[in-house]
């Protein structure tokens, strides 16, 4: 599909549409599309729009490319996969780093950020002005507030030097658009956090709200952003008011669960360890491939699946034939031997084969060793999608024992309460039945590499910490270009804006 750029994502977001797509936390009709100075003119209208920034977490019009399909790709746990060298070519020219500012998935990731930021800030300049009980305007003006931080820290991240918008931009002024020192982002990213804080529920009734910003999602993402800084002493001050007592139920009602392999059952939604999670739905009936955006389920789950599957021994796992990607790399297989997530994280459908069990058609840069988090059963297919399983499974932003090492960083490098980074890396471990080692960030970074495989972290966590030129160089990473992604090539057309120095710019 062409990607658009912030011209047309300018004139999608005026004319917005007032459905929901891909939240089952609760259910809006259809109401056609509608201009949008004459929107918002009550709570519904006010709901329908905040669904509409909910609804751009999950990816762009270009389904196959999002946060995760594509963070997977970058880091030394995976290959890109798929068929061959150029299926979905945008997540292959990442995976091997060859992406220019033409090619790469960067177009997708722009576009679905500020596309968020745009429906944001659409939102936040009617809110005062729609009739509307005060408190529900106070929760959806904190909710949209977290969204536009979100979608800022994860583009900041992706290109460094992006433009910040406070306020709707009328369409004669895109063209003028220049982009801000990243220190100012941060910091408008901190203030609406800090804002949004003071707004957001505690917490939310699971089934009906389940995937709506909470205080907690808002303190973990604010320590974040401090962690990216540097500032550990506030990262871990906002993780910790999260986290609670290592191993407990902590203020907000977290706790992790007792076995690791709950965590991947698809039935098992806004379970106690959900921090933030992108919701995905099997109920939508999309109905062809002309509309990829519109399928509600999990892509990862038919992506991650091999390709032709097929069970020999009906005892074999009859997993779902999928599309090959974001097979595991041999060195990720290694250092997971014999880790008790094993199973639960990766599959040898190699080994299948060559005991006969199943036969599977060898993918792009296959190794034989599949994703087992995201790689659903034929039992778990939901009926109206067209070759496509319509998975139902969500996939996690935050969640408990990523906070949980995230402020053990914070502590190890502020230096500070050792004994309690101690006790947090321990719950960790000691969830899966392994023996306490010394808090240290080699432990740290190791322990966050073996838990979090496929939840789209790794790359960030890399580049945080200065390691991605080691950990990625067989992929041809390069030191000091590829710790940032281009500026898309269709965003330099006619604008103000300039490329990052690493791919032949100015910034």
């Amino acid at each position: 599909m062409k990607r658009e750029n912030f011209k047309y994502i300018l004139i999608f977001v005026f004319a917005l549409t007032a459905a929901s797509c891909g939240k089952d936390y609760l259910t809006v009709d259809p109401k056609g599309t509608q201009l949008e100075e004459n929107y918002y003119q009550n709570a519904d209208e006010a709901l329908a729009g905040l669904i509409a920034v909910y609804d751009q977490i999950g990816g762009t019009s270009n389904g196959y490319i999002n946060k995760f399909t594509a963070n997977l790709s970058a880091s030394d746990n995976h290959f890109a996969g798929g068929g061959n060298a150029t299926d979905v070519n945008n997540l292959q020219v990442w995976s091997n780093y060859t992406l220019d500012p033409a090619t790469g998935p960067q177009g997708e990731l722009w576009d679905r950020g500020f596309s968020g930021i745009f429906r944001a800030n659409v939102l936040i300049s009617k809110l005062p002005g729609i009739p509307m009980e005060e408190s529900l305007r106070t929760r959806y003006m904190a909710e949209v507030k977290f969204l536009r931080a979100y979608f800022y820290f994860d583009l900041v991240r992706w290109f460094r030097n992006i433009p910040l918008f406070e306020n709707p931009l009328s369409g004669d002024q895109i063209y003028d658009v220049v982009q801000a020192d990243p220190s100012d982002v941060y910091n408008f990213i901190k203030q609406d956090l800090i804002s949004a804080i003071e707004g957001l529920p505690n917490t939310v009734p699971a089934v009906t709200e389940g995937g709506r910003a909470t205080v907690g999602a808002a303190k973990a993402l604010l320590g974040k952003v401090y962690l990216q800084l540097g500032e550990y002493n506030m990262a871990a001050q906002q993780l910790e008011a999260v986290n609670g007592t290592p191993g407990g139920t902590s203020q907000y009602g977290y706790s992790l669960l007792s076995n690791f392999a709950d965590l991947w059952v698809i039935a098992n939604k806004q379970n106690s360890e959900t921090v933030f999670s992108i919701n995905a739905t099997g109920k939508a009936n999309w109905g062809n491939w002309g509309c990829i955006a519109c399928a509600e389920g999990n892509w990862l789950c038919t992506m991650s699946g091999p390709r032709n599957y097929n069970r020999v021994d009906t005892t074999a796992p009859d997993y779902f034939s999928g599309w090959s990607f974001f097979v595991i790399t041999p060195d990720l297989e290694t250092v997971m031997n014999g880790d008790p997530r094993y199973n639960s994280t990766i599959v040898n459908i190699q080994a299948l084969e060559d005991a006969g069990s199943v036969s599977y058609e060898k993918g792009f840069m296959n190794t034989g060793y599949f994703l087992e988090k995201f790689l659903p059963m034929q039992s778990d297919v939901n009926t109206g999608g067209v070759d496509f399983g319509n998975f139902d499974q969500n996939m996690y932003d935050i969640r408990l024992a990523d906070t949980y090492l995230l402020e053990a960083e914070a502590l190890v490098m502020a230096n500070s309460n050792i004994s309690r980074a101690q006790a947090l890396l321990d719950a960790v471990r000691d969830r899966v039945g392994l023996p306490s080692v010394p808090v240290t960030m080699d432990a740290i970074k190791l322990e966050r590499r073996l838990e979090l495989v496929g939840e789209g972290h790794r790359w960030f966590d890399l580049v945080r910490w200065g390691d991605a030129a080691t950990a990625l160089a067989f992929k041809g990473f390069v030191q000091g270009k590829h710790e940032v992604l281009p500026i898309p090539l269709l965003e330099l057309e006619n604008t103000k804006l300039l490329q990052n120095k690493e791919y032949g710019g100015s910034l």
